[in-house]
Order: structure tokens, then C-alpha cells, then sequence
């Protein structure tokens, strides 16, 4: 798995792969699944987000939207309120993913059906 580019640091842009630093961004578990609901939901919040990424530990989730947001990918709104409000939502950077994302889910989906093929002709 590629790992996750700083900001700080500096990037040889001249250099780099373009899918390995799109991965990067975008290529821990829980990042595809996090962006997927918010494109889906449009904003959400913590709570929801919770329930929505299944499987996902507070602290993974709260990992992983930290960095969507470094990179520009997820938005993040705090409201002065109590109890605490935070919303999340995508940026119009993160919003590009989504007919890429919907590329991968079609081609999971194809993969998924050709592999299922394959395990009942040999289970015959």
C-alpha cells in the first residue's frame, strides 16, 4: 500500500507515478467507502458516517477523514454549538472521484459476476 503523502513534505512532482500518488490519497480501506457515502449522502456527520462505513473503528474513521481533508478531498464544518455539530461533505476536488469511483464499482461488479461464474462451473 502506498503511503499516505504529506503535504509537508516536499514531492518530487516531476517523478512520481501519478496512480501510486493518487492511491496515496485515496487507497487505505476506509477512504473509497467514506467518500462513496458522502457523494451518495451529500453531508454528513460524524455519527452518521459511523453508521454508514460499516465495519469502520472511531479511530480509523476519524484517521482517515483527517487526511481526505489535508488533501483536499473532504470539508469539514464545525458548528459552535452543544452538543458539538461537525459536518462533513466533499470538496469540489473530492467530487472529480465520483465517475472514477462509479468506474471501479461497475468494474468490481463485472469481476464479482465473472468470478461467481467461474466458481459455480467448477462446484458442478
Amino acid at each position: 500500500m502506498p503511503k499516505v503523502i504529506e503535504m509537508t513534505e516536499p514531492v518530487d512532482f516531476d517523478n512520481i507515478c501519478p496512480i501510486i500518488y493518487a492511491l496515496s490519497f485515496i487507497g487505505q480501506k476506509w477512504k473509497i467507502p467514506i467518500m462513496w457515502h458522502l457523494a451518495d449522502e451529500g453531508t454528513l456527520r460524524y455519527n452518521e458516517l459511523k453508521r454508514d462505513v460499516r465495519g469502520i473503528t472511531n479511530i480509523m474513521l476519524t484517521k482517515s477523514l483527517q487526511e481526505l481533508e489535508a488533501h483536499h478531498l473532504v470539508s469539514r464544518k464545525q458548528y459552535d454549538t452543544i452538543p458539538p455539530k461537525v459536518e462533513y461533505s466533499l470538496t469540489e476536488r473530492g467530487k472529480t472521484l465520483i465517475p472514477v469511483l462509479k468506474e471501479l464499482d461497475k468494474w468490481g461488479k463485472a469481476q464479482i459476476e465473472m468470478d461467481r461464474k467461474e466458481q459455480e462451473k467448477n462446484s458442478n
